[in-house]
């Protein structure tokens, strides 16, 4: 009887070490069958360089009907003229880094916030129930409703945009990381407590990295909103010692009835909004998801 258990065992032990075995063969052929970078290019780069190529010309044929009157609706030509005369002028890249300077450190104000305040109302019941809507409330009001205030508390100075930029992203990125955190399982809390995680420990090893994928969402949308609440800031906190990022820019342009200035600035908006995506959360989101096993290598 013993040595026919003995057998089972071994047999069962050799099915799981084959299935594991089976597995890894599995993971390491998706690892290693990546796609050619020329396919790669193809499926990332098409799809979008086709949708703005139909949105121009959507907006030329307007254009060309006479759908408004041309100091109304530009054509796309020149609105470029615009950007291009503000390369040339050399004060592109200035306008540019003015806003991306004010948004990147009122984010990172924000980040210094809005996460202990997320770890506390995620972990702590009666401040969840005391503030827990509030910060829910924040997040739904337009930031531009905090300028008159802003205005008036500290008055035409960068500390008036920032407070404004705190206001907007701090929510969103309180809320991700109590989203984050009530999504961890109990059994991770426990296990921790049992090894000895308390406090501060408990929050770096455990919650934060637990934490990880709902607190990305939330920096992610903290961001966005960061950049919203900058640009309706600058469209109205203007000032000639404040110096001039895109929103100031673009109410410069309206101010002149420029349509094509306002236009370009616009798109200038845009392609900064994106290209702060591509660069920074994209990549860190993909490596998140990968290192969890939620995203194929070659994705």
């Amino acid at each position: 009887m013993a040595s026919t258990e003995t057998t089972e065992g071994k047999a069962g032990g050799g099915d799981l070490a084959g299935l594991e075995a089976g597995l890894d063969a599995l993971d390491s052929r998706a690892a290693d069958e990546r796609p050619p970078l020329g396919r790669l290019l193809l499926s990332k780069l098409v799809p979008p360089l086709v949708a703005v190529a139909l949105v121009l010309a959507v907006w030329q044929i307007a254009y060309w009907a006479e759908v408004k009157p041309d100091y109304i609706l530009p054509s796309p030509l020149d609105v470029w003229g615009a950007i291009e005369k503000m390369w040339l002028d050399g004060v592109l890249l200035g306008y540019i880094w003015t806003s991306v300077s004010r948004g990147i450190l009122g984010f990172a104000i924000a980040i210094a916030v809005g996460t202990p305040l997320g770890l506390l109302v995620a972990r702590v019941k009666v401040v969840r129930a005391a503030i827990g809507p509030i910060l829910t409330g924040l997040q739904s009001l337009p930031s531009i409703a905090w300028v008159p205030a802003a205005l008036i508390w500290f008055g035409l100075t960068d500390t008036a945009i920032f407070a404004v930029v705190l206001l907007g992203a701090v929510p969103s990125i309180a809320n991700g990381i109590v989203a984050g955190v009530d999504q961890i399982p109990p059994l991770y809390l426990r296990a921790g407590r049992t090894l000895g995680a308390r406090g501060l420990t408990a929050v770096r090893h455990i919650l934060l990295p637990a934490a990880l994928p709902g607190y990305l969402a939330g920096l992610k949308q903290g961001w966005a909103f960061s950049w919203r609440s900058l640009m309706a800031a600058e469209l109205i906190v203007t000032s000639a010692k404040l110096g001039t990022g895109l929103g100031q820019l673009m109410e410069g342009f309206r101010a002149l009835q420029n349509m094509s200035g306002v236009l370009a600035t616009i798109i200038l908006i845009l392609l900064v909004g994106v290209a702060i995506d591509l660069l920074f959360f994209s990549p860190l989101e993909r490596r998140v998801l990968r290192s969890r096993g939620l995203l194929a290598r070659s994705g």
